[in-house]
């Protein structure tokens, strides 16, 4: 589904990702995991389309994707949520959705306007309920829900999740990690981030942990804990 082959990422005269490769398979959650500043952003950013590598090869469903614009890559069926969530908030939580739905491609609309809104609350039914309150009214876990949910409207096939669990209370993390199971089991592909090696659901298929631009371990998430350099970096 997604192969990242050795990029290499400069802003602003800084090289910031070295040789960076990753491979996530149809259907698979995969995580990068480092601390704030580690490249994890900037990796997703850069698949997205947000920034274009120096060197190196990113292929989306068998197509090379490197350096297309954001647009492009989107229209392929890629959806991106980043960390700042980007959700309109004088709008109410339908009206968010709404104006998603009727922004995205219409080659990507593969349901009406109310099979959309049926879908996104079957997945985050907290959505439903509060579908008039507006996106000030809502906590912050209703928010990120709320972010995904316009993302799904436009039915990717794979979710780039920029550090979905960060600040959200510890009751909400489970949840919300239950709900993007259930997206990787519809065959949504994901890879997300996160900071804090815990919030990583022990569920995923795959981690890398990211430290000053390089990816220094790739594996399952158990493995992580058996290494001491892992442990060392993340200062666990």
């Amino acid at each position: 589904m997604l192969n990242v082959e050795k990029i290499n990422v400069s802003i602003k005269g800084s090289h910031i990702l070295h040789d960076i490769s990753l491979n996530v398979e149809k259907g698979q959650i995969a995580c990068l995991v480092g601390r704030n500043g580690a490249g994890k952003t900037t990796t997703i950013k850069s698949i997205i389309g947000i920034y274009k590598p120096d060197s190196g090869k990113i292929e989306f469903m068998g197509r090379d994707i490197t350096g297309l614009p954001p647009h492009e890559i989107a229209k392929m069926g890629m959806g991106y949520v980043p960390e700042d969530l980007r959700i309109f908030p004088s709008l109410t939580v339908r009206e968010n959705i709404e104006v998603s739905y009727l922004a995205a491609p219409s080659e990507n609309r593969k349901r009406s306007l109310q099979e959309a809104l049926e879908y996104v609350y079957s997945i985050f039914p907290v959505l439903k309920r509060y579908e008039g309150r507006k996106g000030t009214q809502i906590s912050g876990g209703e928010r990120r829900m709320l972010a995904i949910a316009r993302a799904l409207v436009s039915n990717p096939s794979m979710l780039l999740l920029d550090e979905p669990f960060e600040g959200l209370a510890p009751v909400i993390v489970p949840k919300l990690a239950e709900s993007i199971r259930g997206l990787a089991e519809q065959d949504i592909t994901i890879l997300m981030s996160a900071s804090n090696i815990y919030h990583v659901p022990k569920f995923v298929d795959s981690i890398y942990v990211v430290e000053r631009g390089e990816i220094i371990y790739s594996g399952p998430l158990d493995g992580a804990f058996k290494d001491p350099q892992v442990m060392k970096v993340l200062s666990i």
